[in-house]
């Protein structure tokens, strides 16, 4: 092994991402035997069910963050969707949008397919700059229009009336019911997108992904950026065409962009080491493999907060999902 590429973020990102995304599917398939249990009448074998499955329910976890705001209360019945979307807020004002380009599961097909792209092409394409721009504010419209109902439209006491109602309960087996009974419109739709990520870099997170809007905007005011310093850059540029995100990198003395994810690529392949991802006057202080373990601590400490205190776990008890697990299917039809 190249003793210089394990101190660099291109080695240790995608071991974060494949690892991070087959414990997802880990995940997916536990819940799938927990919910099939129940669905079988009590047949099957009945295994644990993961909490970390509530990662799936962005919107049900906005509307559990208003609750707990406005009542100080957390969401007993899925908790850890809000633990996991504070956790992922945290990540963004400490380390950048750092879930999207080493956590996110859909980022990491994205990325995979678009790679796959350019191997078979020799190059990505790129939108128009005029078209790009207002694409780019696409996400941030979705965003609004999320936070808009959830915040400003819904009263608080219909947040409460949510979350107890059966629908917010069996959320998460709907969740794995539309996964696993995709419409063929649905089908067609992911088609498409993931045809336009094999021609053009992460065009679902560049141009439509409201969760990844969000965290970036969080990100903003992050001290943690990459830096570039101006006495031992040399201008070549490479940074800026290694940057999925399209940003100036060699232009800028620190970017604070809400596209940047914190993905290293352009100080990987900086050929004078001038660049680096920091906080101010520290250039060193999470050089190598310190941003990444910086990136998998927060996660594993939000975890481990929402644990010890008592918000992972469903309230839900073995004879509730008895009772809601075979209702499921016809629960907001």
């Amino acid at each position: 092994m190249n003793i210089e590429r394990f101190h660099r973020g291109d080695f240790w990102r995608p071991l974060v991402q494949w690892l991070f995304f087959a414990w997802i599917v880990g995940i997916g398939i536990r819940f799938s035997l927990f919910v099939r249990h129940f669905e079988l009448g009590g047949t099957a074998p009945l295994v644990s069910r993961p909490s970390g499955v509530e990662g799936f329910l962005p919107i049900g976890a906005l509307v559990s963050l208003k609750h707990w705001l406005v009542t100080g209360v957390i969401d007993r019945v899925h908790p850890a969707a809000l633990v996991l979307l504070l956790t992922f807020i945290v990540m963004s004002l400490l380390a950048r949008k750092s879930f999207c380009s080493w956590l996110c599961p859909v980022g990491t097909l994205s990325e995979a397919v678009w790679k796959l792209g350019r191997r078979i092409f020799g190059r990505t394409f790129r939108i128009w700059d005029w078209l790009d721009l207002p694409l780019r504010g696409f996400k941030y419209l979705l965003l609004f229009f999320f936070v808009k109902i959830v915040f400003l439209d819904m009263p608080a006491m219909a947040l409460g009336g949510f979350l107890q109602a059966p629908y917010w309960a069996i959320s998460d087996v709907k969740m794995l019911h539309f996964f696993f009974n995709m419409s063929a419109t649905v089908l067609g739709v992911i088609a498409v997108l993931a045809g336009l990520s094999f021609f053009y870099q992460n065009f679902w997170c560049r141009y439509l992904c409201p969760y990844g809007a969000l965290l970036g905007l969080f990100s903003m005011v992050s001290p943690v950026k990459i830096r570039r310093d101006l006495a031992t850059c040399i201008d070549c540029g490479k940074c800026s065409k290694a940057c999925p995100s399209w940003l100036p990198v060699h232009r800028k003395q620190a970017i604070a962009s809400p596209e940047c994810t914190g993905c290293l690529s352009c100080s990987a392949i900086c050929p004078t080491s001038a660049l680096a991802m920091a906080p101010p006057l520290r250039r060193d202080l999470l050089a190598g493999w310190r941003f990444p373990l910086l990136v998998a601590g927060l996660f594993a400490l939000g975890v481990g907060v929402g644990m010890v205190s008592g918000h992972w776990e469903t309230s839900l008890s073995y004879d509730d999902y008895q009772r809601l697990i075979p209702m499921a299917r016809m629960l907001g039809h």
